[in-house]
């Protein structure tokens, strides 16, 4: 990150929906809880918590974030799913969202079992990081 791009707590301060800021502003310090990482900003819209470096059979690699979120207009998008564990068991006890290969879409966090949110992000973390070593920044 240099200097001048804007910190996770600036990005959130900005967001024009107060729904969406107000939900980012409970969920900045709750991925920072569960993860013990401290939030970084990625693609300028993402919210992220950890990184892990990946290398595909492809020849394809490549840094992302280990999990975090990004406030979008109509929904808060959550990336908690490494994309190839099922995890139906805990998203049935989560609340109302919409699953894709790896990030819930949620539109009201005030409906999410916040429990269940934690469980989802610790076990997204360590299931990630039986593929990938998982680090800090």
């Amino acid at each position: 990150m240099t200097n001048d791009e804007p910190t996770p707590a600036e990005l959130i301060a900005k967001l024009d929906q107060p729904r969406r800021r107000e939900e980012a502003e409970i969920l900045l310090p709750f991925f920072q809880e569960v993860t013990g990482f401290a939030p970084v900003l990625w693609r300028e819209s993402i919210v992220g918590y950890g990184r892990y470096d990946y290398k595909y059979d492809s020849g394809r690699e490549g840094t992302y974030l280990a999990t975090g979120f990004a406030p979008r207009k109509g929904y808060t998008s959550i990336y908690i799913l490494p994309g190839y564990q099922d995890y139906s068991r805990m998203l049935a006890r989560l609340g109302p969202h919409k699953a894709g290969k790896a990030c819930l879409n949620i539109t009201r966090l005030d409906r999410i079992d916040m429990g269940v949110l934690k469980e989802l992000i610790e076990t997204g973390l360590r299931d990630l990081g039986k593929i990938y070593p998982v680090s800090r920044q």
